[in-house]
């Protein structure tokens, strides 16, 4: 016997309210909170990546990753790691390395390179990582590994080598950050530079000390190479807000930003204080942390009239860098987000670079994420 279909019932009033009042919400949704919406598997927007990938001078090699170009790539290589590993591969005495976050596994492969010819290769990380393949690669061929074991995070990106040289900014040695993400990464020669750091490491790897129970002992905190003013900074022994803010409240002409973490109202106001003054101020925050509630700064910038001069980032992974560009001659850089956490509770490392040939280059930098962030 066939089936009658039943006819379907004509849609009433109250339906097409409630459908036209979901339509309304998801919209509204979508307008505040982007990030939820972001797709990973996302081909980014077609954005001629800036000409200049890296730049170097006497004493520094400086590059950032091209996820434009290599995000999509099933099997990437080249970049920063190809870059990292020279270094490794050329390292005579030792590696101390501190990091976040360990899988690329060609870095973990030179590390191993490294400790075979007689290298000694010591290693800090933080504890959420204990089970990542680099890390895992490391402990099983017995290189000296030391956790931290709390809960806040051990959050340095940064290696010296043979006491001379050091690698500093925000890119972890994974996937993500050398391929997908926006990141920038540092090698610099100065044997003071690799004192402090080295003082750093001693303090988590020799004594376990990690977050506020490390010293203030940073035994060069300004360094000067080749007439260039560098000054080095760690949380929360160094109180690194307050260099920070000093460095903003000496704008003249401008301020840019990339923020993966923008949380601290403090910054927040004296970039508002700064646009109030005349000075251009313009930045790009990652989506994913606004729409995770990250929206302190983001918030008071775009409620305080700068709500044209602030973009959420375009990449479909993200925005990691942490960089403020100001007058275009002087960099702040390192692994420090811009948050609480960072001053008080994480360790982190800060540099603030005042060179115009450096701050150049991170603004053409800004300007290529920018340019994909407006595209959006």
């Amino acid at each position: 016997m066939t089936k009658r279909r039943r006819k379907a019932a004509a849609p009433t009033l109250a339906s097409i309210i409630v459908g036209l009042v979901f339509l309304c919400l998801l919209a509204l949704l979508s307008w505040l909170a982007p990030g939820l919406f972001k797709d990973q598997n996302a081909t980014p927007p077609t954005i001629t990546p800036a000409p200049e990938t890296s730049v170097s001078g006497d004493w520094y090699q400086l590059y950032f990753t091209q996820p434009e170009r290599t995000a999509q790539q099933d099997n990437p290589s080249g970049g920063i790691p190809d870059k990292v590993i020279a270094t490794f591969d050329d390292a005579q005495e030792t590696i101390d390395l501190a990091i976040y976050e360990f899988d690329w596994m060609p870095l973990a492969d030179a590390l191993l390179a490294a400790a075979e010819r007689g290298v000694t290769v010591r290693v800090v990380t933080d504890s959420d990582s204990h089970d990542e393949p680099g890390s895992a690669a490391l402990r099983e061929a017995e290189i000296p590994i030391v956790e931290d074991e709390r809960g806040a995070i051990m959050h340095d990106k940064f290696a010296v080598i043979d006491g001379a040289a050091v690698w500093t900014g925000s890119m972890n040695f994974t996937r993500n950050d050398a391929y997908r993400n926006n990141n920038n990464f540092m090698f610099i020669q100065s044997a003071r530079l690799a004192q402090n750091y080295t003082r750093e490491f001693e303090e988590m790897f020799l004594r376990e000390e990690f977050g506020p129970t490390s010293q203030a002992d940073t035994p060069n905190p300004v360094v000067t190479l080749n007439g260039t003013r560098v000054e080095n900074y760690f949380s929360p022994d160094d109180g690194v807000a307050a260099h920070i803010e000093a460095a903003l409240e000496a704008a003249q002409d401008s301020i840019y930003f990339m923020a993966f973490s923008f949380t601290r109202q403090d910054f927040a106001q004296t970039l508002l204080s700064k646009a109030d003054a005349g000075l251009t101020v313009q930045g790009v925050f990652e989506t994913r942390q606004i729409a995770a509630g990250g929206d302190q700064a983001w918030l008071l910038l775009t409620r305080g009239g700068l709500k044209d001069n602030v973009l959420q980032d375009g990449n479909p992974y993200n925005l990691h860098s942490k960089v403020f560009i100001i007058d275009e001659s002087v960099v702040v850089m390192g692994s420090y987000n811009f948050s609480n956490n960072a001053e008080d509770s994480n360790d982190e490392n800060v540099l603030i670079i005042h060179n115009a040939d450096i701050a150049a280059a991170y603004y053409a930098e800004w300007q290529k994420v920018w340019a994909v962030a407006e595209a959006q």
